[in-house]
C-alpha cells in the first residue's frame, strides 16, 4: 500500500484546480472562435465548445490545433484566446480557490515540493501568477513549452520531477480538475493522481479517468499527504 507521507512533490494545475476563474476560459475559447470566423451560433460553435470543455487542462496551442486545422488558424485562435483570458486577469475576475494558498504553504512547510503546472502559455500563466501574487509560491512553476508536450502526455510531470531531484515518481502526487490532468498523472507513474471538484469535470468523469483520489478541494491535499 502506497504511504502518502512519502511523497516528495506535488504536482498541481492552476486553472479550476489552485485557480478559480468564474468560466474565464469558456469565454476567451468564444473570442478566439470568433477571431478564426467560427459562427457565433449554431452546431459548429456548441461543438467546438463542447470539445473545450471535453479538452480541458490540455495546452490550448494544441486544442485550437485540431479544432481549426491549421498551424496559422491555431495561431490565430490561440492569439485571440490569450488576449482575452488575459483581458479577464486585468479585470480581477482570476481568484486563488479557498484555502490553495495556504495548502500549498502547507506542503512546502513539510517538506514537499509544489509545481504549479497549466496548459497556458509561459506568457499568460506569469501573468496569472503576477496577479495573483504568487510569483514565489510555489517551488517552480511549468507550462507546456517547459516540457515539450502539454497535457494529457506526461511531460509536465515528469519535467516537475527533474527539476525537483525527486528520485522516484512513486514519490509524486498530481492534482488536477480534468481527465487530461489525470491522464498525465497516470502516465507518469504518480502513486496519487487526485482530481478535485473544483473546476472542468465531474467526479465520474474523474473516476473514470482513474483518480485514486477525489477531492472536494486542493485545499484538502494537505491532510491526505501529511501524516498527523
Amino acid at each position: 500500500m502506497q504511504d502518502n507521507s512519502d511523497i516528495a512533490l506535488a504536482v498541481l494545475d492552476m486553472a479550476g484546480t489552485t485557480v478559480a476563474d468564474d468560466g474565464a476560459v469558456i469565454a476567451a475559447f468564444d473570442d478566439a472562435a470568433t477571431a478564426v470566423g467560427l459562427p457565433e451560433s449554431g452546431p459548429e460553435r456548441d461543438n467546438a465548445r463542447q470539445y473545450v470543455l471535453d479538452t480541458m487542462g490540455q495546452s490550448k496551442i494544441v486544442v485550437f490545433r485540431a479544432l481549426f486545422g491549421s498551424d496559422h488558424r491555431a495561431a490565430q485562435a490561440n492569439a485571440a484566446f490569450e488576449s482575452a483570458y488575459e483581458r479577464y486577469i486585468d479585470e480581477g475576475a482570476i481568484t486563488p480557490i479557498p484555502g490553495a494558498a495556504n495548502a500549498i504553504a502547507t506542503l512546502r512547510t513539510a517538506g514537499i515540493k509544489v509545481a504549479l503546472t497549466t496548459g497556458f502559455s509561459r506568457g499568460t500563466q506569469r501573468k496569472l501568477l503576477t496577479a495573483l501574487g504568487w510569483t514565489e509560491v510555489a517551488d517552480l512553476v511549468l507550462a507546456p513549452a517547459d516540457a515539450g508536450r502539454g497535457r494529457p502526455y506526461p511531460d509536465l510531470v515528469l519535467t516537475a520531477l527533474l527539476r525537483a531531484e525527486v528520485d522516484d515518481v512513486r514519490r509524486v502526487a498530481v492534482v488536477g480538475d480534468t481527465s487530461s490532468d489525470i491522464t498525465s498523472g497516470l502516465r507518469a507513474g504518480a502513486a496519487i493522481v487526485a482530481g478535485t471538484l473544483t473546476g472542468a469535470h465531474d467526479a465520474h468523469t474523474l473516476r473514470e479517468a482513474g483518480a485514486t483520489h477525489v477531492l472536494d478541494s486542493v485545499a484538502e491535499l494537505p491532510a491526505l499527504l501529511i501524516s498527523a
